[in-house]
């Protein structure tokens, strides 16, 4: 009895033991499929299931022979003969030529739709894409959108094809793996890892929205995909930023959620279809805020309105635009991406901040590729004349405008407002870039025809302890609001 009594204790024991040995194998198991996941061992089980939705894409194009760089040669050099000679020999003279490029690119239906980079094959007449298995087809543009970089070919194949999907870019967060794969410097289906670098970037363009990354990539892969772990596409490889030509680690791919959008429009019109509001804006700075008196630095400051949904609705120049369509502006950029991804003909609320009080306004929205070019710009030349009847004010010296004014300016007949003729190179608005040329059409967002009117604004911006005045400063037809000190008026 009392060896059993003393064994129980002990198999109890061994039973506890053995199920917390257990949960820790459990739990180690658990972490290490948790480490696995943020930091994978292998790539080559995703390789594998998205490499036969990445295609190498060669395009060819017939050039003329005197279109390609050519000898430096003197006229009646004795080297012109042979340089001439050589070309003939091994270029068959003056007769077109057909060169080619190679790019990436990924397959996102079954049926064939493909989507790449618009200058992998801008201008090109002929589009080979060739997959992973080797198999080779030609390929038609569906339609191109050179503000994104991107392009929607379509392939007939006689059998479903493989593709990938896209997925939602804004997900992606600075530190996640991700994978690029195309076809660098022609060498064939190639992938490369790294993180994200960084997001929401921007180079050159309107609808900048890139992801920055450090997976490698080189020439060659523009068009391809950006995976993260998920096998999902949430970037089109677009560009590096590289002092040599080669990747450097920094390399930008356009958000997936800017791309979907592009190709949605593609396959349905041929084409894109961007809402447009029609104003010219500028980023609200701090000395902007202050002297109009907005509690907040954001925003987009309407410099001009020109014909279009905007002045139709009564929007006006120094309206700053606060909201849109229900969403809060931030600055320009912000503005630029919400008009441009919002329905044409869609009727949307606009809040403005006008005369120290917010306006709401009803605005039906055109259609910016229409738009485009329609509003002709001015021809303003700098001036370095206008002496008569001018005055030191601001670090600028003004003078009204007369005709004499209008035609050296080339300014239409019924233009108005202030012209600068000097600027003191020591002045902040000189640093703030106002030259002599410029026409000050508004102080304090009201019209000035006369030097006297400008005096009277510069005073009531003072009495209303305003640190600084806002200017509507226009040249060669570009309005732009400057700010500032009135403190300096001597």
């Amino acid at each position: 009895m009392t060896a059993q009594s003393a064994t129980f204790p002990d198999r109890q024991t061994g039973a506890l033991r053995a199920l917390w040995l257990t949960a820790l194998t459990m739990a180690l198991i658990i972490a290490q499929a948790l480490m696995a996941q943020a930091r994978p061992d292998s790539f080559s089980d995703l390789v594998d299931k998205v490499s036969p939705a990445v295609v190498n894409i060669t395009t060819s194009t017939v050039v003329a022979r005197g279109a390609g760089p050519s000898p430096i040669v003197p006229e009646g050099s004795p080297f012109e003969d042979f340089f001439r000679e050589f070309r003939d020999r091994n270029g068959e003279g003056d007769r077109p030529r057909r060169t080619s490029a190679l790019g990436s690119g990924f397959v996102i239906s079954e049926d064939g739709f493909v989507v790449t980079n618009n200058h992998v094959i801008e201008s090109a007449d002929e589009i080979i894409i060739e997959f992973f298995s080797g198999q080779e087809l030609t390929a038609e543009v569906i339609g191109t959108d050179p503000k994104t970089d991107i392009a929607l070919l379509k392939v007939e194949a006689d059998e479903p094809l493989p593709f990938v999907t896209f997925g939602d870019s804004d997900t992606a967060r600075v530190g996640d793996w991700v994978m690029a794969m195309g076809n660098p410097l022609g060498q064939g289906f190639s992938a490369s890892a790294g993180i994200v670098s960084a997001r929401n970037r921007a180079l050159s363009g309107t609808y900048d929205d890139y992801i920055q990354t450090d997976a490698a990539i080189n020439r060659g892969n523009s068009g391809g995909p950006l995976f993260n772990m998920e096998s999902q596409v949430i970037g089109v490889n677009t560009a590096i930023l590289s002092p040599t030509g080669g990747s450097i680690g920094i390399g930008f791919s356009m958000a997936s959620n800017v791309v979907t959008r592009v190709v949605d429009q593609l396959k349905e019109y041929g084409e894109t279809r961007r809402g447009w509001l029609g104003v010219r804006i500028q980023d609200v700075t701090d000395d902007v805020a202050e002297a109009m008196g907005l509690e907040e630095v954001r925003g987009a400051l309407v410099t001009d309105v020109p014909e279009g949904p905007a002045a139709e609705a009564g929007m006006k120049a120094g309206d700053v635009i606060l909201s849109f369509d229900g969403k809060q502006v931030q600055d320009t950029r912000e503005l630029v991406r919400q008009v441009g991804n919002t329905e044409v003909g869609k009727a949307v609320r606009v809040m403005v901040f006008r005369e120290g009080k917010t306006q709401s306004l009803k605005v039906t929205l055109g259609r910016r590729e229409e738009a485009e070019g329609a509003v002709p710009a001015a021809q303003i030349e700098e001036d370095e004349g206008g002496e008569a009847l001018s005055q030191e004010i601001l670090g600028l010296t003004i003078s009204p405008l007369d005709d004499e004014l209008r035609g050296q300016l080339e300014l239409d007949s019924d233009a108005t407002g202030l012209v600068v003729t000097d600027v003191d190179n020591l002045s902040e608005a000189y640093e703030k870039g106002v030259r002599a040329g410029d026409l000050i059409t508004e102080a304090g967002q009201q019209q000035v025809t006369s030097l006297g009117d400008l005096e009277d604004r510069i005073d009531e911006a003072r009495e209303a302890g305003r640190k600084s005045i806002l200017l509507l400063v226009r040249r060669a037809g570009e309005p732009r609001f400057v700010a500032l000190p009135v403190e300096t008026d001597e």
